[in-house]
């Protein structure tokens, strides 16, 4: 019987190791950098509201299509890179202001809720594949936690209570979210189906 000695089977782990699947093939870098580039252009976009500091933005819109596309691995490094980028001073936060001073200010605990948006979001996306009312009830919980981080820093920053801070910073935009994730769905399913059949995703 053959025995392999110690430098063959060494060798032998170091080629299954080189022929290992990355972490991103290049297809999904591509993929994910062109979904970071629809968070920058989407980013940006915001109507102020009055008596408040937190503006209606269609960030919240490209991280839901963009995790509902990628799933969560891809879906959260696009969302990470475009607030790497943002806080390197890109103009890709709302009302195309960058940096970390804007990060630190009232709104700064909504970019940081994003992550976990795109994280619960992704989540369900990934593990009920598919089903789209699974991937609206994690955007729902992904809104839910990107409001919870938001308004604990509003309410920090401008020295109001909890409740005050929802009522200034989340209440006003429940409306708009449910048109944005529905949005989201609509044209999400779209974009998948068509990569889908190109053998993108």
């Amino acid at each position: 019987m053959f025995r392999t000695g110690p430098k063959v089977s060494l060798i032998m782990r170091l080629s299954d190791n080189a022929t290992a699947r990355p972490f991103l093939t290049i297809r999904e870098i591509t993929l994910t950098a062109l979904m970071t580039a629809v968070i920058c252009v989407l980013g940006p976009v915001s109507f102020p509201i009055p008596l408040s500091p937190v503006p209606i933005s269609l960030g919240t819109l490209a991280i839901y299509l963009t995790v509902y596309v990628l799933g969560l691995k891809r879906g959260f490094i696009s969302c990470a890179a475009y607030l790497l980028l943002g806080a390197a001073g890109l103009p890709v936060f709302t009302g195309f202001t960058g940096g970390l001073a804007k990060m630190a200010g009232p709104t700064g605990g909504y970019m940081i809720g994003y992550l976990f948006m795109a994280a619960a979001e992704g989540w369900f996306v990934d593990h009920f594949h598919g089903k789209k009312l699974y991937a609206v009830a994690g955007m729902v919980i992904g809104t839910a936690f990107c409001y919870l981080f938001g308004s604990l820093w509003l309410a920090y920053q401008m020295h109001l209570t909890f409740s005050g801070a929802l009522a200034m910073g989340a209440v006003p935009y429940l409306p708009g979210d449910a048109a944005k994730i529905a949005i989201a769905l609509s044209f999400g399913s779209a974009v998948r189906y068509a990569l889908n059949r190109g053998n993108l995703l």
